[in-house]
Formats: C-alpha cells, structure tokens, sequence
C-alpha cells in the first residue's frame, strides 16, 4: 500500500465516522470508519518506515579497489551507416 493509498483511507473513514449519518440495518457505519482510519494509519506508518530503510540502503558507501588492482581493457567500437537514396 503506497503512503497516498494510506492517506486516501483515512481520509475515506473519517468521513464514514463523523459526515455520514446514514444507517443501515445491521451495520454501523461508524465502526467501519474507524477500522478504514486505523488500517489506513496502519499503511501509512509501514509506508514511511519502507522508505526510509530504502534510503538508508541506497546511501551506503562500497570501498573500492585500489588502482593498481584495476585491470582496463579498451575496445574500439566502429559505427557504419549506410543509406538509400531514392533516385
């Protein structure tokens, strides 16, 4: 669940939990906005977790081999183009 997938469901149950007064029989639509609140905070909070262990991931730093160890090789690339004219 992506973190505007998150928002977008408490967004969605508060507005269950405190704009809509419809009822239906059976079930309480109040509960369910607060249950659609709490997963969204759920998603939302694994969300900005999942992302900053993802930077901090991607920030470290590799050594590398010293230059006497770097073995290059070189390789020429030729590039031939030919076209048709039409007469």
């Amino acid at each position: 669940m992506t973190i505007a997938g998150s928002i977008i469901l408490i967004m969605l149950g508060a507005i269950l939990t405190w704009a809509v007064e419809f009822t239906l029989a059976g079930l309480d639509i109040q509960v369910i906005g607060v249950i659609l609140m709490v997963g969204g905070l759920a998603g939302l909070l694994f969300g900005l977790y999942r992302l900053s262990t993802v930077r901090r991931a991607a920030t470290t730093v590799t050594p590398v081999a010293p230059v006497d160890e770097v073995h290059t090789t070189q390789r020429r690339v030729y590039e031939e183009r030919r076209y048709n004219d039409p007469i």
